[in-house]
């Protein structure tokens, strides 16, 4: 991670030509928001002096208390390739701050850096992420607006002509690659219209400054090709919905803590207890990792995505997986995170998680090496497999009586989380479907 100073930030603007930067900072439900100044209020800005109305923001604060500071920081300092024709545009992620010089408990990414900070009391250094985004694209009307028509009829790792997004999906990996990511693979997914493009890891902060700025790129190149990307977990009935793989692993220094040559698997101890920790918290943290009603049409028995909880070396439909990598490269993948997820809270309850497991010495339960989806309910309770939940109320519900996870979260960010989730629920209970007027209209 580039390590920069304001001097540089000044020199890189005008050597850039750049004229407006965009101080960009998520809200609790993982949205992507920003303020624009122009390049004469830069000092200001890297001064920490540039304020905002938090009131404004979903879950931040009330309109009595709105006054709000943003703290860029300056190693995200990057120049968007595709800006404006008088000038280019910068951007910088930024941390919020209260008045009165506090970090802001509403601001997801302040709060994995308190996550962190707990990490690294038990003498871990870093925690890494390898995270595997998937996304459908979708043509886009007359008018601009998304529509249900796929741009191709391809499968899992097919080439043009049948997989028609590979150009917008080569432009995507070229505009990652200029913004400095190190993108590792890229390829067609199982469904019609999805795809996936894998990045290098990097420490749970970075990794989740990029998904944000992926999800930037991808959406902005989609359009440019008359696509509408979208990160939604399940849009189509019938096929595999969208993943966000997340592939964790501690580091102390330069060690990579979760490989032990000698032991079986050559997993360590502590990967065998952090395995245990996110095994007992997944199903109240399931609210955070799958935050959407949608996110629960995804998480069904038959299209790869995981709804049971267990892990396994060797198949790929429990929980957790464990790749076939060893020695840096060891790590356990977390298989049910979708990309609707705010990703500082979902890593930060991932990590709280498996700090529990950590902390108390937890020992996981045996791995699962059969297919779970072939395993009736009677197979899956004798070997102590557990479901996630099935529904986001459900979900709700369990993360109201963990307190690890809510702990994670801290106060501010599960009271308004919980509150934005509920109305979502309700919204979604009382309206009526498409489904409801087919099935019923004529039958009643």
């Amino acid at each position: 991670m580039a390590k920069y100073t304001k001097q540089d930030i000044f020199t890189m603007a005008k050597d850039g030509n750049v004229k407006y930067i965009r101080l960009q900072f998520t809200d609790i439900l993982g949205t992507i928001k920003n303020v624009e100044i122009p390049l004469s209020q830069l000092e200001k800005a890297l001064d920490n002096k540039m304020m905002f109305d938090g009131s404004s923001i979903e879950g931040f604060v009330r309109i009595e208390e709105s006054d709000m500071y943003l703290y860029p920081d300056l190693d995200t300092w990057v120049i968007f390739p595709w800006s404006a024709e008088k000038g280019k545009v910068a951007r910088l992620i930024c941390d919020i701050y209260n008045p009165d010089g506090t970090p802001f408990g509403g601001d997801p990414r302040n709060n994995l850096k308190r996550m962190m900070k707990e990490m690294e009391a038990l003498g871990f250094s870093d925690f890494n992420i390898g995270p595997e985004p998937e996304f459908f694209l979708f043509k886009l009307n007359e008018a601009g607006e998304p529509t249900l028509e796929l741009n191709d009829n391809g499968g899992y790792f097919d080439l043009a002509p049948t997989d028609l997004g590979e150009n917008c999906r080569r432009d995507i990996v070229l505009e990652l690659e200029e913004l400095g990511f190190d993108v590792e693979a890229s390829h067609h997914e199982v469904a019609p219209g999805q795809h996936e493009i894998d990045f290098k890891y990097a420490n749970a902060l970075k990794a989740c400054d990029d998904i944000q700025t992926f999800k930037l790129v991808v959406k902005t190149i989609a359009r440019k090709h008359g696509l509408h990307a979208t990160f939604m977990p399940k849009p189509l009935f019938g096929v595999n919905g969208s993943g966000m793989h997340s592939n964790l692993s501690l580091f102390r220094n330069k060690e990579n803590a979760f490989y032990d040559p000698s032991a079986p698997l050559q997993l360590s101890t502590t990967a065998m207890q952090f395995i245990a920790g996110v095994i007992k918290h997944a199903p109240y943290f399931t609210a955070v990792t799958n935050p959407t009603v949608n996110s629960y049409k995804r998480l069904v028995p038959g299209y790869e995505a995981p709804c049971y909880v267990a892990w396994s070396a060797r198949n790929r439909s429990p929980l957790i997986r464990i790749p076939a990598s060893r020695g840096m490269s060891t790590r356990i993948e977390v298989r049910s995170v979708d990309p609707a997820a705010n990703p500082y809270l979902a890593m930060a309850v991932l990590l709280a998680a498996g700090l529990d497991g950590i902390k108390n010495q937890l020992t996981p339960p045996p791995a699962v090496d059969r297919n779970i989806y072939v395993m009736n309910k009677e197979e899956r309770e004798e070997a102590g497999i557990v479901d996630l939940p099935s529904t986001l109320a459900q979900a709700l519900e369990n993360l109201r009586t963990d307190k690890i996870i809510c702990d994670a979260l801290g106060e501010h960010l599960l009271e308004h989380f919980i509150e934005a989730k509920e109305i979502e629920r309700d919204m979604f209970r009382t309206q009526v479907h498409q489904w409801e007027r087919d099935q019923y209209m004529s039958l009643y």
